[in-house]
């Protein structure tokens, strides 16, 4: 059932609120044949969310948890930038509801940062059926709980709430509302002028820039510089002489 759209809504957006989901992936999956334009699907609470590689996604009650799905006909390798599309947006979000962007950065590939935990992760889904393609992106926001560092993988960022670093008490209807209204705008700018002043957009927001990480990807673990990412939105890593593009890893600070 369709919800009442509020009068700020992107147009060329449905909407879509449900009270408990498994996971609002999974939900996204099951409806995706009938779509035939764009959809953000919210649940209000999740009892199987889950993050990237299959991971748990731990989602205490009153967080955010939405999926937009966008059938789009697009090589993949297009269809990935839409992480920093999805990124810039929730940047975005959380700085107009909560008066303030101190603090915010986006971390290669997914995550959003505040004060250096990690506030939400962004998960990108490939769709197929009878077909048609698309795209499902899943998103979590720790809006007034955080996971207890405890259940969180081992050197993982620990887990911030928006409520606990900034005192700002944000509704999963506040959040999806900016969030939907923001991301329309980026999906322009992608749609109208390709990545390049999305990959600007997001490397001004970019933590750790010029610093030392880790990347580790299957059994391999590099250590290095920070440099950029490149126009395909491989991660630019610097050992030595040696310059490391790495299109999926995770990352350590």
């Amino acid at each position: 059932m369709l919800e009442p759209i509020p009068e700020d809504w992107p147009g060329g957006y449905d909407r879509v609120v449900l009270d408990s989901v498994g996971s609002t992936l999974d939900e996204a999956a099951q409806r995706f044949e009938t779509l035939r334009r764009p959809l953000w699907l919210m649940a209000r609470e999740q009892t199987k969310a889950r993050g990237r590689r299959g991971r748990p996604w731990l989602a205490p009650k009153g967080n955010f948890a939405a999926t937009l799905v966008l059938p789009l006909v697009e090589p993949p390798e297009k269809t990935a930038l839409r992480s920093f599309v999805a990124a810039l947006a929730l940047h975005e979000a959380v700085t107009s509801l909560t008066g303030r962007a101190e603090g915010l950065t986006l971390k290669w590939p997914n995550d959003v940062l505040l004060n250096g935990g990690k506030l939400a992760g962004i998960l990108l889904e490939g769709m197929n059926r009878k077909g048609q393609t698309g795209l499902s992106i899943g998103i979590g926001v720790n809006l007034l709980e955080a996971p207890v560092p405890e259940e969180v993988e081992a050197r993982a960022l620990h887990p911030v709430s928006l409520l606990a670093e900034t005192g700002a008490k944000v509704s999963q209807e506040e959040m999806l509302n900016a969030l939907a209204v923001a991301y329309a705008a980026h999906e322009v700018t992608f749609r109208t002028f390709g990545f390049g002043p999305i990959r600007q957009a997001w490397l001004q927001r970019a933590s750790h820039v010029g610093q030392q990480i880790t990347a580790r990807f299957g059994n391999t673990e590099l250590t290095g510089i920070f440099e950029t990412v490149d126009e395909k939105g491989h991660l630019v890593l610097a050992t030595g002489a040696t310059r490391h593009r790495i299109a999926a890893a995770d990352v350590f600070f």
